[in-house]
């Protein structure tokens, strides 16, 4: 009766590991269940079969984990679970904005590589090609590179 117990014991911890695991990850009360399945049935076998029989259930239980884990990787189940979309989309920040190469407008923060200025009556993100460019600098536009604007100082 107790190796039945045992083995109940072990199966059930090891159903609850692939939920787990696989099904609602993250720590829930499948992933408690199944330790608490897996722990007590190694303290059964040692508490009411021995050293021996609880070495037994220990080796079993760990390689009962890794053959479970392993065999639900390699079945279709995962396959079916898996997601397999992919983005293939790119945000174009300047979308709908009439900015083009030349175009003047003023700086409206410090441009530290990096800030925003008022091009076109437009806020936008810029990037500075002369480096620290204070903010109520007139720039104008140098090119457009991959949705990013990059400004030269104008020096008048």
């Amino acid at each position: 009766m107790e190796i039945f117990i045992i083995i109940a014991l072990i199966l059930a911890g090891l159903l609850l590991f692939i939920v787990e695991v696989f099904l609602i990850p993250g720590i829930s009360i499948a992933g408690i269940a199944s330790a608490i399945c897996l722990l007590y049935a190694n303290y059964y076998a040692f508490d009411a079969l021995g050293v021996t029989a609880g070495f037994i259930t220990l080796v079993a239980s760990g390689i009962g984990v890794v053959v479970v884990t392993a065999w639900f990787m390699h079945s279709k189940t995962v396959d079916k679970l898996s997601l397999k979309k992919t983005l293939d989309y790119k945000i174009d920040p300047l979308k709908g904005l009439d900015i083009n190469v030349d175009d003047e407008g003023v700086a409206v923060t410090r441009l530290a590589l990096i800030g925003n200025a008022e091009i076109n009556g437009h806020i936008i993100e810029v990037r500075s090609a002369d480096g620290l460019i204070d903010e109520k600098t007139p720039v104008r536009v140098e090119r457009i590179v991959e949705g990013s604007v990059i400004v030269r100082k104008i020096n008048h």
